[in-house]
């Protein structure tokens, strides 16, 4: 469903991606880990079209999407959460999830009438907010919610979008344990077709979901393997995990 194919970055004299390669079946959960400035970030914002790569390919479902522009990255398939939230923060909840399903529609330059013109919409966003688990907050200011259950939110919006691919930038970021295992039930309980990829700091999280880890170290593949594979590498405790035995 996602091919990352010898994809290459560099800013100046500086090479934050070198001939970075992975791809992920239908319905996978792969997982990108690897020290600060690793190139984790700027790894998705090449697979999101934020930034153009110097070389390399990225392939949704078959699509060449390397030379598209992220909307239409979207439209073939892609969506994304970011490492900070990237929300409406005056409006509801109702509202923020309504407006992404708008523009998944194509319908966002109408959307300036009042909402109760747009049951559908509103609708998709009810369901979609009691498979967030934030249905008790539709009608809450964004502003007003806890920071966990914000990135829930976020995890929404990118749903809104109904995509192939999912990528999620440290969605457990900044939170309590008791969020934490929130946001891991959440993406566990996600479609079993839904191919997700996440850069995630918290090993537990990782090897609790993730069925294959990608392990970046100064924008090159360290290491690509099984939960099991990368806990048992020498390499990959001595750069990463802090050393000692497995």
């Amino acid at each position: 469903m996602l091919e990352v194919q010898d994809l290459s970055k560099s800013f100046h004299t500086l090479t934050v991606a070198y001939e970075v390669s992975f791809s992920v079946p239908r319905g996978g959960r792969h997982a990108v880990i690897g020290p600060n400035g690793a190139g984790k970030t700027t790894l998705f914002n090449l697979i999101a079209g934020a930034v153009a790569p110097d070389g390399g390919e990225i392939i949704v479902d078959g699509v060449d999407v390397t030379g598209m522009a992220p909307d239409a990255r979207v439209r073939a398939g892609l969506a994304r959460s970011y490492q900070h939230n990237n929300l409406f923060p005056e409006m509801t909840v109702r509202e923020n999830l309504a407006a992404a399903r708008a523009v998944h529609e194509g319908r966002a330059p109408v959307f300036w009438r009042p909402l109760g013109n747009f049951g559908d919409i509103l609708r998709a966003a009810e369901d979609l907010a009691r498979r967030i688990n934030v249905a008790e907050h539709l009608d809450t200011p964004v502003r007003q919610l806890s920071y966990g259950t914000q990135r829930q939110v976020e995890v929404g919006l990118a749903l809104a979008l109904e995509p192939k691919v999912l990528l999620l930038d440290e969605p457990t970021a900044g939170m309590s344990p008791e969020e934490t295992r929130a946001m891991q039930a959440l993406i566990g309980g996600l479609p079993a077709d839904l191919t997700i990829v996440v850069i995630e700091h918290d090993m537990d999280v990782v090897f609790g979901l993730a069925e294959r880890v990608t392990v970046l170290d100064y924008g090159t593949v360290l290491l690509e393997g099984t939960p099991g594979e990368v806990r048992a590498s020498d390499v990959v405790r001595q750069r990463y995990l802090g050393g000692g035995t497995p």
